[in-house]
């Protein structure tokens, strides 16, 4: 009797933890239409996704019309989707979501519409936005670098004016490709999210990283895209502004040499300025940032996309003044 009574709660053990798999596996997985001929209005049970602050979630909407049009919206950001081309028979669209350095921790709602010449169809995405444990960094900077005079902070906010009108319109198209490259090769100084305390003063965090690299180290392209501003700025020195299409825009900051001009179409791994000191800065290094959909992303998180191209390594591509070398020294 003893047998006979292990053996059926050893077959409802597994019919239960079947049961639980089955749940798990329903909540994990992209939603997916379940019934053909849904209504335009249809709400999906929403798929799950995490990310930490400051990086960035790949998103897909399984879908077989490749010719719908696929846009988001996540805490009052426009979130771009692009086709899936990673398959042999694209199956869906990809969007990249960047989770802002200061988005508040907790879940929200990613909304997504996919549109055909039919039918409009909603979807909704839950994300949960981790708390990330920045770094604190102390620095000791000249007064003139920190506190801004009356026309310093005129010039500042004219600046950042700038900036705003020239990445006012994103490219509406995918300009970058497989693969993203380093932009120098260096000991990282500044890491990014780091609270930065200046001459005793908590300022903003820090939204880029810091590459350490000598004085005329060339600076390439993380990727392929236009080049969509140049600057002189007070902070940021001497910067380049690279838009790569949908949102996506990589910078280059307190560079000695700017080697592009606005229009320029740049290749990944093309050398668009060099390692300098200029802004507030207290040494040659480089501030590369990225901005996606408008959040501040860790860089670093590009080259942990998955997306990768047959070759391993993108060479540099010289400006035809410029050094033919990514990461060469200065004489």
């Amino acid at each position: 009797m003893k047998l006979i009574l292990n053996v059926h709660r050893r077959r409802w053990s597994v019919l239960v933890q079947g049961f639980l798999g089955i749940g798990f596996l329903l909540t994990v997985f992209p939603s997916i239409d379940l019934v053909a001929g849904a209504s335009p209005t249809t709400q999906e049970s929403p798929a799950h996704y995490s990310g930490k602050q400051g990086q960035i979630i790949v998103v897909t909407v399984p879908t077989d019309d490749q010719t719908a049009a696929v846009k988001g919206t996540f805490l009052g950001r426009s979130v771009a989707f692009f086709p899936d081309t990673r398959l042999d028979e694209p199956k869906g669209f990809i969007g990249l979501l960047g989770v802002d350095l200061q988005d508040e921790p907790g879940t929200y709602e990613l909304a997504v519409e996919l549109k055909t010449s039919e039918q409009s169809h909603m979807r909704t995405y839950s994300v949960s936005v981790v708390k990330e444990n920045f770094h604190e960094e102390h620095l000791t900077l000249p007064k003139n670098k920190v506190d801004l005079d009356k026309k310093g902070l005129a010039r500042w906010k004219a600046e950042q004016e700038q900036v705003k009108t020239a990445l006012a319109d994103d490219s509406p198209t995918k300009l970058w490709q497989p693969d993203f490259v380093e932009p120098v090769s260096g000991r990282r100084t500044g890491i990014f999210g780091s609270v930065r305390i200046m001459n005793g003063k908590a300022r903003n965090p820090h939204n880029g990283e810091d590459i350490g690299a000598p004085l005329g180290t060339a600076v390439v392209a993380t990727n392929d895209g236009v080049v969509r501003l140049t600057v002189d700025h007070i902070f940021s020195g001497k910067g380049v502004f690279v838009d790569h299409g949908l949102g996506f825009y990589s910078m280059y900051f307190h560079l000695s040499e700017v080697l592009v001009k606005v229009g320029d179409v740049v290749k990944a791994g093309q050398i668009v300025g060099k390692v300098g000191a200029t802004g507030r800065a207290t040494g040659p290094h480089l501030h590369w940032g990225v901005k996606l959909n408008g959040a501040r992303v860790n860089p670093y998180a590009l080259l942990n996309l998955p997306f990768k191209s047959e070759t391993e390594s993108v060479p540099p591509v010289p400006n035809e003044d410029g050094p033919s070398t990514a990461g060469a020294q200065a004489p």
